[in-house]
This record gives C-alpha cells, sequence and structure tokens, in this order.
C-alpha cells in the first residue's frame, strides 16, 4: 500500500460510508423520516427547534415531518414542562419498530453486497464495524462537527 497518512484514509472512511448509506437509501426507496426517528433513538426526545438543527433543516421543514410522523404513529409530540412555548418530540413503540424494520433492511443489504464481493468477508465487515463504533465511542461527534 501507498504511503497514505491517517488524514487521507478518514477522509476516504467519512466519504465511502455516506456513500454507502445513500446507496442503499436510494435503493430500498426508504422514507426520509427514518433519519429523523434514528435521530430520536440516537439523541432521545428532543424540541422542534433542536431536531432541526440536528438534522440541519429549517424549523418549518422539521415542524411539517413531525407531523407526519405523528400522524403515522412513529412519534408523539407533548408540551415541554420546561417551556410552555415548545413541544418535546418522542419516539414512540411503533417508530422503535419502524427503525428495527429499517436497520434490517440497511444490514440485507449490506450483507448481500459483501457476501457478492469476491475480497470481502465477514471478518472485514466486523474490522470496519469496529473502527466506526470505536471512533463514536471514544470521541462522539458533537453538533457542529462535519
Amino acid at each position: 500500500m501507498e504511503d497514505v497518512t491517517t488524514t487521507e484514509l478518514a477522509s476516504d472512511l467519512v466519504v465511502h460510508a455516506a456513500r454507502l448509506v445513500r446507496a442503499v437509501r436510494r435503493e430500498l426507496e426508504l422514507p426520509a423520516a427514518t433519519r429523523i426517528i434514528s435521530l430520536l433513538d440516537e439523541t432521545g426526545p428532543q424540541g422542534i427547534t433542536q431536531l432541526a438543527e440536528l438534522d440541519r433543516c429549517s424549523q418549518p421543514t422539521m415542524s411539517a415531518a413531525v407531523a407526519q410522523l405523528v400522524e403515522q404513529g412513529w412519534v408523539t409530540k407533548a408540551p415541554n414542562p420546561a417551556d410552555a412555548r415548545g413541544t418535546v418530540v418522542t419516539l414512540s413503540d411503533s417508530g422503535r419498530a419502524e427503525l428495527a424494520r429499517v436497520r434490517r433492511l440497511h444490514g440485507e443489504r449490506v450483507a448481500a453486497l459483501v457476501d457478492a464481493h469476491p475480497d470481502l468477508t465477514t471478518e472485514d465487515l466486523a474490522t470496519a464495524v469496529a473502527v466506526l463504533r470505536g471512533i463514536l465511542e471514544k470521541a462522539p461527534l458533537q453538533e457542529g462537527t462535519p
């Protein structure tokens, strides 16, 4: 392997991980709303403004998306006990079930891609998962981190 820096490899990791996620999402034709329920799973209950910031969208866009999620039963929306002007959005059991379904579909598709690749093994996949998990557990990405 040519002399590649850790920074170059790390950049490639981010680029290819993002491309893989986008490609699988496009192929499976999953609703964009799964991104929001995934955020709620990761961060816990949030206000509309906080969700919009996390998702890098406008507050009106997030309000509309949350209204659809409430209608689907994937989230609940309740008054914010700390701020009467706001609401708190919480992932529901139905939303957790949908997220588990989506993650299973993602896993099945990526497993099929690995199985179909002549040079990749389950051990290679385990290494990739360990690297990503290790990065996120030791130094969780903060808001504003690219």
